[in-house]
């Protein structure tokens, strides 16, 4: 949700395992089941409602987040796929008026044993986004309070910028946004940036452009529906890191494709581990979408995605928003909800993050949940 024009139409490692009186039980590892206990399975979705969903596992736990667009909620569990029955927490509610409105894309990271949490926020006008960090010292991020340590200055210009995530290589920290080349109102294009950290909330290096909407399948902006935005807007944005298991790359999962249309796909950006990541040759870019909508499992605007590994770090997950529909029925608001299924690593290194499963389909929870059964 990152043009205001769709804004106007959409807003009207191990686990531990407890004993109990009730029984506890490890999930199988098959994709999907039959007849297989409600207990050790889910469905889609998560929840009714929430675009850019974020999971981060930490020390046996997951904190949950999505856009919430007047405040920033936590959500904690063991279970992943019951986060809509978790506990919930609201950590912030903006007062300044330059980051007080439009909420978007909260993500929590834990670094050197402090939290931080990234987020997108405007004045009221959307074309005032920029990136803000929140830092809570506690050992229990619903412990304590989150502090504001600032925005985050992505160059001199103050140019646009949403969709903050950040990853450590080589014993350095980056963070990769998606901003505007030039501030600019009237022809949008959304791009991918990386640049080096000299702290968690403060840039030591220049931006540098790693990715445009130069493709066919990055480049749709109308919709089903015949709404087309009155301005050319093409989209590149939510970089998630995902560093691949045998150490070899790091790759960034984006989203391309304006968000109000069905056609909204990941994109995959890949790097060696050993090259310098601020030098734009180091990336190369997939050709062709690597998850995608799929209108035979009624599954539609596949996007803005992170990842998670299972409680025992066996299984490897992608977390994504969608719509049953096409578009956002009308009167329905924003519709996008948020979904998790399992991902396989090739031997390339290369992740196969599959088709987006019908909602209707029953999954095993991720391996090593602890699922209690009832009396």
């Amino acid at each position: 949700m990152k043009i205001k024009n769709y804004l106007a139409i959409v807003l009207g490692a191990a686990a531990l395992f407890s004993v109990t009186s009730c029984g506890n039980t490890k999930v199988k590892k098959n994709a999907s089941v039959g007849g297989d206990s409600l207990a050790t399975t889910y469905v889609n979705p998560l929840f009714p409602k929430g675009p850019d969903p974020w999971a981060l596992f930490h020390e046996g736990t997951y904190y949950y987040m999505h856009t919430m667009q007047d405040s920033l909620v936590l959500w904690k569990t063991t279970d992943i796929t019951d986060v809509q029955n978790a506990p919930r927490k609201t950590i912030w509610i903006p007062t300044e008026a330059s980051n007080k409105y439009h909420l978007w894309a909260p993500e929590i990271h834990n670094i050197d044993g402090k939290w931080y949490i990234y987020y997108a926020a405007d004045d009221g006008n959307t074309d005032n986004h920029q990136m803000y960090v929140l830092e809570n010292v506690n050992k229990d991020p619903f412990d304590g309070e989150f502090v504001m340590k600032g925005r985050v200055s992505t160059d001199k210009d103050n140019n646009w910028a949403i969709d903050g995530s950040v990853f450590q290589n080589k014993g350095e920290l980056y963070m990769v946004w998606s901003g505007w080349q030039t501030r600019r109102v009237d022809t949008e294009t959304q791009c991918i940036y990386i640049a080096r950290m000299e702290n968690p909330w403060t840039l030591g290096s220049e931006r540098v452009l790693i990715s445009k909407p130069e493709l066919e399948w990055e480049r749709h902006n109308k919709n089903e529906n015949g709404w087309n935005p009155s301005y050319t807007i093409y989209v590149n944005e939510g970089p998630q890191p995902l560093k691949s298991p045998k150490g070899k790359y790091i790759h960034l999962a984006y989203s391309a494709s304006g968000v109000w249309t069905p056609y909204y796909a990941l994109g995959l950006l890949t790097a060696s581990t050993d090259s310098d990541l601020l030098d734009p040759r180091s990336w190369s870019k997939s050709q062709q979408p690597v998850f995608h909508q799929s209108p035979e499992n009624g599954v539609y605007g596949t996007g803005h995605n992170s990842f998670f590994p299972s409680p025992d770090g066996t299984e490897a997950y992608i977390l994504y928003h969608a719509r049953d529909t096409q578009v956002d029925p009308e009167g329905a608001g924003d519709t996008r909800s948020p979904r998790a299924q399992k991902f396989v690593w090739l031997e390339n290194d290369y992740p196969d993050f599959g088709t987006p499963l019908p909602t209707s389909t029953r999954l095993n929870k991720p391996s090593g949940a602890v699922v209690t059964f009832a009396k």
